[in-house]
């Protein structure tokens, strides 16, 4: 992202003294602190940490408080830090059947073993604004409410089901490490994990916007939510010194697995096909958006015929996803270009007194 800029030191010194008064707003309202935006703000601080790359909700709070509520500025600023920070190693892949649901749905099987937790979600809310909650220092009654049982069992993904009859494509486990995308550069074509990276990190408005495309049939991608569950996942990781993985913490996730009609092609018969999205936190929105995005791309995979829709352009959607360089790109224009102005402008005066001295010539010719 382009940050430099060279003079005007005085006025950008008081421009930051300025953006730290409008940041704090008015002294006599009492100062948002980290935990109520981390308790309170739960959904902005999923999505920082879920672009950001860095599953850290302290930092993520600390980010959009500095940010002034500007999610992407805030995602940068996690970016960022994420840099300075060693790595010790990499963790196992995380196992979501053990997951500790919070939300678990499915759209195409109503009876699942495990059932269906509706969990706190807005699907069924009324979307009208709630004046009591502008009622400050009222907190909701939750003594009559059961605790939810987050209980780690195993809860077969509703997939399965479909996977025992054969009607859906076999999810094919790797050994392969896949490519790092945070320590190397986008390389196209991209494999299957990377582009999943890259779906992870990218925008969310984006992502929707394409998923909404291939819905409305910009990729003959008609899909059902197989499964979308929200819950907390352990993390472990291999630990050299003592031979053995530990569980070295854990971090709540949302995964979606999409159905998708396929009528079969030159080399796969009729079945249904997957499309998958993993997001940090509770962010169902992007999930179901990456899980769409990433069945559009599969064309080539499956033997689809490309039907020229956007999601399924591999080097437009991944080159484009991510908010971090479209805002440094895009903002950079707003910063001084003088001297590229300048050569520009005298560029254009030389053409029109070129093109002036022309059709004046034509005019005396004409004559």
């Amino acid at each position: 992202m382009y940050v430099a800029v060279k003079g005007g030191e005085k006025a950008i010194d008081a421009a930051h003294d300025w953006l730290g008064e409008v940041r704090r707003g008015d002294p006599d309202i009492a100062e948002l602190s980290l935990a109520q935006i981390r308790e309170q703000m739960t959904l902005a601080v999923d999505r920082v940490m879920s672009e950001g790359s860095l599953f850290d909700p302290d930092l993520a709070a600390l980010a959009i408080k500095q940010s002034r509520g500007d999610l992407i500025e805030a995602i940068f600023l996690i970016r960022a830090y994420r840099t300075t920070l060693p790595r010790f190693g990499a963790s196992h892949p995380v196992e979501t059947d053990t997951m500790q649901c919070q939300r678990r749905i499915s759209a195409t099987f109503k009876d699942v073993p495990g059932g269906q937790i509706l969990g706190p979600t807005f699907d069924y809310t009324h979307r009208l604004l709630d004046f009591k909650l502008a009622a400050e220092g009222n907190a909701p009654d939750t003594s009559t409410q059961d605790a939810p049982d987050l209980a780690a069992e195993r809860k077969p993904h509703v997939m399965e089901f479909l996977n025992k009859d054969g009607l859906i494509e076999s999810a094919e486990a790797t050994d392969e490490t896949p490519p790092d995308l945070t320590r190397e550069p986008l390389e196209l074509p991209a494999n299957r994990a990377l582009r999943l990276q890259n779906l992870t990190r990218a925008d969310e408005g984006f992502l929707l916007g394409l998923a909404y495309s291939t819905q409305r049939g910009y990729a003959r991608n008609h899909a059902f939510v197989g499964e979308l569950r929200i819950g907390k996942v352990a993390v472990e990781m291999d630990i050299p010194e003592l031979g053995f993985s530990i569980e070295i913490g854990e971090m709540t996730v949302t995964e979606c697995e999409t159905v998708n009609q396929f009528k079969g092609s030159k080399t796969e018969p009729p079945q249904f096909t997957r499309g998958y999205g993993l997001v940090f936190g509770q962010c169902e929105r992007k999930a179901i958006s990456m899980a769409l995005v990433d069945r559009a791309l599969r064309w080539k995979e499956l033997g689809e015929d490309f039907a020229g829709a956007p999601a399924q352009d591999e080097e437009f959607v991944l080159s484009h996803s991510d908010n971090i360089q479209a805002t440094g790109f895009l903002e950079h224009i707003k910063l001084p270009h003088y001297v590229d102005f300048q050569s520009e402008l005298e560029l254009i005066r030389s053409i029109r007194t070129a093109a002036t001295a022309a059709l004046a010539e034509t005019k005396i010719a004409a004559e």
